[in-house]
């Protein structure tokens, strides 16, 4: 891993936008890969196109119930996040000017084969950045531009090719002018050095010199920090009296 962030910026984006390859191990990846394969039944939410699991809560009115995150979501990840400085000149870390200075917000979203997500922006809840952990398999994250009109246009501006123990960050415009999403397909296709902005970061591109990728089973974990946070005094006035 670099001994800072601007190291890996990835090159061609607006703003900042990160990408490190090998930002957990081999062995990191099946521990947290198991820890989220045992977690009570409870915690998952099966969508039409995904399931997801949400730490430490989902958020009421985009306010977060304080609540610490499991240790298994901290204790390497989030330390790793708060060390690493930005550059030479900015030795802060990514989560220095955030509301909390660290990310106290987890979503883990499960991806199989053929499914994925609609272009969307992720919101005001959250201070604007973004850290994405991928596990178990490779897919490409879509960047789109909005029509004057406001819809969106059809084919994404740019796409981040996204390995297995990679981390991606994402700020500032990417955060609020464009939109994110995954195709729903079982392959990627079309991957290069031209169109896809991450290749030069890439772990390795020999699995995607013929230019696709058969997806497999791939799990993000989504790492922000949420704004507005209500204390356990608070409870009541944040769900409503009953």
């Amino acid at each position: 891993m670099s001994s800072f962030l601007e190291e890996d910026r990835i090159e061609g984006l607006p703003a900042t936008a990160f990408y490190i390859a090998d930002f957990i191990t081999a062995e990191e990846e099946q521990y947290l890969l198991g820890k989220i394969a045992t977690a009570p039944k409870p915690r998952w939410k099966q969508l039409s196109k995904r399931r997801l699991q949400t730490w430490p809560s989902d958020l009421t009115k985009n306010t977060l119930l304080e609540a610490p995150l499991p240790g298994w979501l901290t204790d390497t990840i989030v330390s790793r996040l708060t060390s690493l400085p930005i550059s030479t000149s900015e030795p802060a870390h990514i989560f220095q000017n955030s509301p909390h200075h660290a990310p106290n917000h987890v979503l883990i979203n499960e991806y199989k084969p053929g499914e994925g997500i609609m272009p969307h922006k992720d919101g005001t809840a959250y201070h604007p950045v973004v850290c994405t952990i991928s596990l178990g398999g490779s897919l490409c994250l879509e960047i789109f531009e909005s029509n004057e009109d406001g819809t969106t246009e059809l084919k994404p501006k740019w796409r981040i090719l996204q390995e297995p123990r990679s981390l991606l960050i994402t700020t500032d415009q990417l955060y609020t002018d464009y939109l994110h999403g995954i195709a729903e397909t079982t392959e990627d296709v079309d991957l290069g050095p031209s169109t896809v902005s991450n290749w030069k970061l890439l772990r390795s591109t020999t699995e995607y010199e013929k230019g696709r990728y058969d997806r497999q089973t791939r799990t993000s974990l989504t790492y922000r920090d949420v704004i507005k946070v209500s204390k356990l005094g608070n409870k009541f006035a944040m769900f409503g009296k009953r």
